[in-house]
């Protein structure tokens, strides 16, 4: 399991490697991608900096040199400082230069630390060290300290840093300052501080433009050379309670007088508004919730009209329900399904109980199910919206004289099924096209495990439950009933469940799902079916440190599909082989999260 993971890990950043943000606070006593920056054995190590800041108890660079061990007209000269023990302003920025190595999988810089009293290791991080780093790497750096450090003791504190990679060093970059964040900090201001573009900090951290970011946690500042902090952009105050005293601020009472009235206009504004919202919202509600009972469970229009008799059927639904959905799904009569599917012919069958059809001259997917899953479906659908999910875009519920079945109305991709596409030799999908639909994929599990509220897991991924569209992304699909769910205490393989189906806190149940989407990746590989992923399994053994990286190479290019005609980056394809094995392993728990895979996955789209 160790070398699959440390291969996965050479996979990836053979690509490129990219630290990530933390925005979790120091105190938050676990792990996060970007609680500590990651290398490998390719990565050197690198003479870099990290910014201390002045506090009440490390208030000169006399004191700060102690803390670290330096020589104090080190850090004057570097900081242009006169005096060593010249008081400076609380919060004031010092850079420390520090000698940055690859230890195992992260860069860290060492140093060590006295314990003077009684503390806490969550204190020494993230106050004596101002979060440089976490409590728990304080605590596995220091083993031997079961619980709170003791008093005199010398610990271990390996200090957060990075060293420029090969992408980051092509930018002309020779330094990555870590730098703890405080109250009032952010990327805009940092970029004044250091004379740098905000979005080369972006870039390096991983992050989004013009992102948010917090008190006690910590950013990368890519810098080409030594650069002294501006001193006329104002430091943020730390925000250590015990580290710095209470700067009180004086406000005229004219100023005083002008912020109380702009809040208080700025609130009646706002209360005004949100009863504006509230009473017109009221409006259409009992508009149509009296309609509905005015006309004894009337059905919706055929299409997005206002509700009309002449087009109406009776529902088995309540007038409630239907108040609420009539805006977002079309309803259909079932006249206008057996129409659209030739009466629901077995040509138009395009699996269990699902067809497709011809609606409005646009293919869509019918799927027929039990009237009692029927509302669940509708219920989960409300909640959610993702690009590389099907839509759901209309119901035909039951009539008055058959309130057993019911039919839901999907978009139908233009592809049809992976499974299909995989299966076209006439037309066989490209390298990049199938690394883009690994990503959507897992973009769209990513969002189910993550994004809604409350989580939920797909259960049934497999290659005939994935549809592509006419520009060949990956989107999601699931028309499966309800049953209660299962899992087995093997390996996680008690497919077909459908449904979606709540997490319920379950790792394990998440862990479902990576399984089934390993066993898709190896299929986007090679192209061969397997109901269960035991063959596929057994076909990359060989990635488990078996056999001589030679053999490794040739074994992979006979697995993979032969009408790629070697036309792929052997590396990415390793990459995917790698990773489709971690996400097949028997235990669970070995497998990757859906955080993990996208991070891989992001790297070759």
């Amino acid at each position: 399991m160790f070398y699959l993971w440390f291969l996965l890990g050479a996979c990836i950043n053979a690509i490129f490697a990219q630290q990530f943000y933390d925005s979790t606070p120091c105190s938050r006593d676990t792990s996060y991608p970007g609680s500590r920056y990651t290398c490998n054995s390719f990565q050197n190590s690198c003479q870099t900096f990290v910014v201390y800041r002045a506090s009440e108890y490390f208030q000169t660079i006399l004191s700060i040199s102690e803390l670290f061990h330096m020589n104090p007209d080190d850090l004057l000269h570097l900081n242009n400082l006169p005096s060593p023990s010249e008081v400076l302003m609380p919060g004031k920025g010092v850079l420390i230069p520090i000698n940055c190595s690859c230890s195992g999988q992260f860069f860290e810089a060492n140093f060590s630390y006295t314990v003077p009293r009684t503390t806490t290791f969550s204190d020494i991080a993230c106050g004596v060290f101002e979060g440089l780093l976490k409590p728990h790497t304080l605590g596995e750096a220091n083993p031997s300290q079961v619980n709170d450090p003791k008093v005199d003791s010398k610990l271990h504190v390996p200090l957060k840093c990075a060293c420029p990679d090969n992408f980051t060093s092509s930018d002309g970059v020779k330094y990555l300052v870590t730098y703890p964040l405080r109250e009032g900090d952010g990327t805009l201001k940092l970029g004044k501080k250091f004379g740098i573009p905000p979005d080369t900090i972006w870039v390096a951290n991983h992050l989004v433009p013009r992102p948010t970011v917090y008190p006690n946690t910590s950013l990368l500042v890519p810098l080409r050379t030594v650069q002294i902090i501006n001193p006329n952009v104002t430091d943020s105050q730390p925000p250590t309670p015990g580290f710095l005293p209470t700067i009180s601020v004086e406000n005229s009472r004219r100023n005083t007088k002008s912020k109380n009235l702009y809040i208080i206009g700025s609130a009646v504004l706002l209360c005004l508004l949100l009863v504006a919202v509230l009473l017109a919202f009221c409006g259409f509600y009992f508009m149509a919730l009296n309609k509905g009972k005015g006309e004894k469970l009337q059905s919706f229009t055929a299409r997005s009209s206002p509700v009309s008799p002449q087009n109406s059927t009776n529902s088995c639904l309540s007038p409630d329900l239907l108040a609420g959905i009539k805006y977002s799904l079309h309803n259909y009569s079932i006249e206008e399904l057996r129409e659209a599917t030739r009466e629901f012919s077995e040509d138009t069958k395009i699996d269990d109980c699902v067809y497709k059809g011809l609606m409005d001259n646009v293919e869509v997917m019918i799927k027929q199910m039990r009237f009692e899953d029927h509302l669940h479906i509708i219920h989960i659908h409300s909640k959610i919206h993702h690009i590389n999910i099907i839509d759901l875009q209309g119901i035909c519920h039951g009539t008055e004289s058959d309130c057993s079945l019911s039919y839901h109305v999907f978009e139908f991709p233009s592809n049809g099924c992976l499974r299909e596409c995989l299966s076209n030799s006439s037309s066989p999908l490209g390298w990049h096209q199938r690394t883009q639909i690994a990503f959507d994929i897992a973009t769209g599990l990513h969002y189910l495990h993550y994004y809604t509220v409350p989580s939920h897991v797909h259960l049934s991924i497999n290659s005939r439950s994935i549809f592509v569209t006419a520009n060949w992304r990956a989107k999601l699909a699931n028309f499966g009933s309800i049953p209660a769910v299962e899992l087995s205490k093997g390996n996680g393989t008690t497919l077909g469940l459908g449904g979606w189906n709540l997490l319920h806190q379950s790792a394990v149940s998440a862990k479902v799902d990576i399984f089934a989407f390993g066993v898709v990746l190896l299929e986007l590989i090679s192209t061969r079916v397997d109901t269960d992923g035991k063959v596929l399994k057994d076909s990359i053994g060989y990635l488990g440190g078996a056999a001589s990286e030679g053999d490794c190479f040739e074994l992979l290019r006979s697995f993979m599909d032969p009408w790629l005609e070697e036309d792929y980056p052997l590396a990415e394809a390793l990459c995917l082989a790698v990773l489709a094995k971690a996400c097949v392993e028997d235990d669970p728990l070995h497998r990757p999260s859906m955080d993990d895979i996208m991070k891989v996955l992001a790297r070759m789209v």
